[in-house]
């Protein structure tokens, strides 16, 4: 079933979007993703959703099937993904309640298996600019539209979970200039390069991490506070993505279908 030309990933407190859809089971070679994909339409456009953490939060970060979540979108023919999820802020200027659509991202996560190519064909995608420059932009004209709080960039620091960050990490993300923190991010986009998909991030702000410096008020994360703020959101999240969804061309213009073409070494 090659029809779903757009992949949504659910994140924490995202696990419902489709109202009705075509429930189907995937297995890929990586084996079997998360969840069943909802297979939609939303207008013309075939759709396909897939909560990363399952359909019960039962895959904790590290342990989220990556690669057979991004397998089983391109089984049914997702060409775009639009990845959604919670963050914490590491800047102020970034408050809970806002999107963020980042540029980069930077990951402290160790041991998951981040590409689809082991051998014995080496391959090197290139991540200098790691998220879809045309949907990046589909984003932010879409929450301008809606009157959506957002910013147009930023840098993702990628950690391994399923913990929190400790004050001191913290300190140290801030101090390199990073914006906003989350456990998913990788590999998932740098997986969706090899596939040649393009790929988008809407970072959800739900808390300010290990607090805010200056300000005791301000509490470090829990678990209760994410999912508090994202169901306090999840109507704009929604409405975002639809207006995305509805205007993006049938055709793409970025370069994010070929990047494989240079990325391959000949003997």
């Amino acid at each position: 079933m090659k029809n779903a030309r757009i992949g949504i990933f659910g994140g924490s407190g995202f696990y419902k979007f489709l109202k009705d859809y075509e429930e189907l089971s995937v297995e890929t070679p990586y084996g079997f993703p998360s969840a069943s994909l909802k297979l939609s339409k939303i207008g013309s456009k075939g759709v396909a959703f897939l909560p990363r953490h399952g359909e019960n939060h039962q895959f904790p970060p590290h342990m989220v099937p990556y690669r057979a979540n991004l397998a089983a979108f391109k089984q049914v023919g997702v060409e775009r993904v639009i990845g959604p999820c919670a963050v914490g802020s590491l800047n102020p200027r970034r408050k809970p309640g806002e999107f963020v659509i980042c540029d980069q991202f930077v990951h402290f996560t160790s041991g998951r298996r981040d590409t689809f190519y082991d051998g014995p064909e080496t391959t090197h995608i290139g991540t200098a600019d790691p998220y879809c420059p045309e949907l990046r932009k589909i984003a932010g004209e879409a929450a301008q539209k809606l009157g959506i709080p957002y910013h147009a960039g930023g840098t993702v620091v990628v950690i391994q979970g399923p913990r929190f960050s400790t004050k001191s990490e913290s300190r140290f993300f801030r101090a390199q200039g990073w914006d906003v923190i989350n456990m998913t991010q990788y590999p998932e986009v740098v997986l969706a390069r090899e596939l040649e998909m393009c790929y988008v991030n809407i970072s959800l702000v739900t808390d300010y991490d290990s607090g805010l410096e200056g300000d005791p008020s301000v509490k470090p994360v829990s678990h209760e506070q994410v999912i508090k703020i994202f169901d306090k959101n999840i109507g704009n999240l929604r409405s975002l993505i639809m207006e995305m969804v509805r205007a993006v061309p049938e055709k793409r213009s970025c370069s994010c279908g070929s990047a494989l073409e240079h990325a391959r070494l000949k003997a």
